[in-house]
């Protein structure tokens, strides 16, 4: 029988048979290792059933950060717009889109953009505009244009026909929108096709083709389906007849015209 050592009988272990009197470890001392990859165990299945959860707030918070975008017009191109987008470069015509952003006019040192739904007019030379479009409801539409009298005292300011940039004049003696022939063909529209008529001027009747117009944007406020005659004459300005104003309640203060939406 293996003789004990002082240290084998102050643990109470004994001698293993064929081990040289190799000490057997204690069960308390076996045991910790096993309680501790059991609690590390139990903490890795939580992270696992947690992962699901975790991985939809990582991306619900991504797509919020990826809605919101910072967009400048930077120039034209020709008939398109150079915006930087979060600092990127990007160029649009109107009409196009990219990148979740669409194009919808171009002319007169601004652009009109729109990202899921949210319209925003940039200008040349503005700070940085945020689109947001899962964030706070769109602003409510423009109700009032605001045009001061230039030289003569006429009432001239920029705006679009369907898209495309034009130079426009109040009118109200004219019943219809007009344009000449050559700036009707330049914006696009198929006005050789169009209904004929007749409208008399100082110099009598005159030949035109009534049309009528998708959109007339003038500042922020846009109308649809707007009546409109082409005529042969050459105009420096398309004049904004009573088909347009119609619909406006119309106020004058010195030499500003206010057109406000009725």
């Amino acid at each position: 029988m293996a003789r004990r050592s002082a240290r084998q009988r102050a643990t109470g272990a004994r001698p293993r048979p064929g081990c040289g009197g190799a000490v057997a470890r204690p069960r308390a001392v076996a045991a910790q290792p096993r309680a501790a990859i059991e609690a590390a165990g139990r903490v890795v299945g939580a992270l696992r059933r947690q992962r699901p959860a975790l991985a939809g707030l990582l991306l619900a918070l991504a797509a919020s950060a990826s809605v919101a975008q910072s967009v400048v017009l930077a120039g034209t191109l020709g008939r398109k717009a150079l915006l930087l987008v979060d600092g990127a470069p990007l160029t649009l015509g109107v009409g196009d889109s990219a990148q979740g952003l669409t194009l919808l006019q171009l002319g007169d040192g601004q652009a009109v953009v729109r990202l899921q739904g949210v319209s925003r007019t940039l200008r040349l030379g503005d700070a940085p505009a945020r689109l947001d479009a899962g964030g706070s409801p769109p602003p409510a539409p423009a109700r009032e244009v605001v045009i001061t009298a230039g030289p003569g005292g006429h009432y001239t300011t920029s705006g679009a026909i369907n898209g495309r940039p034009v130079q426009l004049m109040v009118d109200t003696g004219a019943t219809l929108v007009a344009l000449s022939q050559a700036e009707a063909t330049r914006i696009g529209l198929a006005w050789r096709d169009a209904e004929r008529g007749l409208t008399q001027t100082a110099g009598g009747p005159v030949a035109v083709h009534r049309v009528t117009l998708a959109r007339v944007r003038v500042g922020e406020v846009e109308l649809t389906q707007v009546a409109a005659m082409v005529v042969p004459t050459p105009l420096p300005y398309v004049l904004l007849g009573n088909s347009f104003l119609s619909r406006f309640q119309l106020r004058r203060d010195d030499s500003v015209l206010r057109l406000e939406l009725r």
